[in-house]
């Protein structure tokens, strides 16, 4: 059954509903799409049977697959050379955070030419961002980023390693396809991770230090959803997990536009530095980040331990539960498990520092936290 949501943008929710892409195209007077995903979805046959599915319908498709898995600026400046040379008009991101963030400044970089960290939103550049953009859809294909329902794009600097924010409320897709049975083939490794960020989504969005009632309630509910979805949809997936599982993905990245916090920018920088899947970065330090935030916000904690049903509802219950909950879905304990050593761990608390995420943490984080909590993560 397919389910019709108008929050933030419109959202075809159901398994399915990716059948209907080409006659949306066709009724909105599209018919030369450029679609961006990354390499390995590209090779898969649901991907293929979603561009067959196109060119039956008479529907010129160009595919733009050669990103990185943290993506970088040369890959959206590779995706907007292509998008020149084949005269798309309009832009369809199908995949996970990765290729929908990239397939984002794709859309913004169409009509914003100078140089793409100017509307860095850090910076203040989103001002810049005034052109339109090209009709921009979005299909994910995996239940983490959310990004598909999102207004920002993080790329990082190919030298530095340092991670920019594009944003813009033009940024925002026309529509999302949302459709589970997308997810189903997913290995657990995959589901784990991105499962993992979702939640890190929701408790770091909830815990934020700006007020927002509105996105303290999805966050809330998201994190329910994943509470009771997350094992097995790693486990043992049915429609209904991964149904769970992809809505409350969307729900955490609506609830983030309140913020982030300390276990983002202890995970961006595994990312940056060494190549560390993003889900499976936050996954390794959500338990400590959680530790470091529960003094002082033992109400915020008494709340998320209510939300997951734990006998005991205390901060320090909520990170026991962290733990087991990555031991059931076979995530390590231990930054050591994922190829950090003692070596990286300056580098790391520099650029954990440098991140846009923690100052919207419910506490200050300074640079000696980051290498205490590395370590202790260690």
């Amino acid at each position: 059954m397919a389910f019709q949501y108008n929050f933030p943008t419109t959202i075809r929710f159901g398994a399915g509903v990716i059948s209907e892409l080409p006659a949306y195209l066709q009724k909105n007077g599209l018919s030369r799409p450029m679609i961006v995903t990354d390499p390995t979805i590209a090779g898969l046959s649901f991907f293929k049977s979603i561009v067959n599915d196109l060119q039956a319908h008479h529907i010129s498709v160009e595919v733009f697959s050669d990103i990185h898995k943290n993506p970088v600026k040369s890959d959206v400046y590779k995706g907007t050379d292509l998008w020149d040379h084949t005269q798309r008009d309009s832009i369809i991101g199908i995949g996970g955070g990765a290729a929908l963030d990239v397939a984002r400044a794709i859309v913004l970089r169409v009509n914003h030419r100078e140089d793409l960290f100017k509307y860095d939103d850090l910076i203040g550049g989103d001002i810049y961002v005034t052109n339109d953009v090209p009709h921009f859809i979005t299909v994910p294909t995996t239940a983490g980023t959310g990004s598909e329902v999102g207004r920002s794009a993080i790329i990082a600097d190919d030298d530095t390693h340092q991670k920019k924010i594009l944003f813009s409320p033009k940024l925002m897709a026309k529509i999302v396809f949302a459709d589970p049975a997308l997810t189903m083939d997913l290995p657990p490794f995959i589901t784990a991770a991105t499962g993992m960020d979702a939640l890190t989504h929701n408790m770091e969005a909830f815990l934020a230090k700006n007020p927002h009632p509105l996105c303290d309630g999805i966050a809330l509910e998201g994190i329910y959803l994943i509470k009771n979805s997350l094992e097995k949809a790693t486990n043992k997936p049915d429609i209904e997990s991964r149904s769970n599982m992809l809505m409350a993905s969307m729900m955490g990245a609506i609830a983030f536009q309140k913020g982030l916090g300390v276990v983002h920018s202890l995970a961006h920088p595994l990312s940056s530095l060494l190549d560390t899947h993003h889900g499976l970065a936050n996954a390794v330090n959500i338990p400590y980040g959680m530790q470091f935030n529960i003094a002082g916000f033992e109400e915020k904690f008494r709340r998320i331990a209510r939300t997951l049903e734990l006998k005991e509802e205390t901060g320090e219950a909520v990170v026991q539960y962290l733990f087991d909950l990555n031991a059931k879905i076979n995530i390590p304990h231990h930054l050591r498990d994922i190829g950090v050593t003692n070596a990286h761990v300056d580098t790391l608390a520099d650029l954990a520092l440098a991140d846009f995420a923690h100052p919207n943490n419910p506490k200050p984080v300074t640079r000696e936290d980051f290498k205490q909590l590395y370590l202790n993560a260690l």
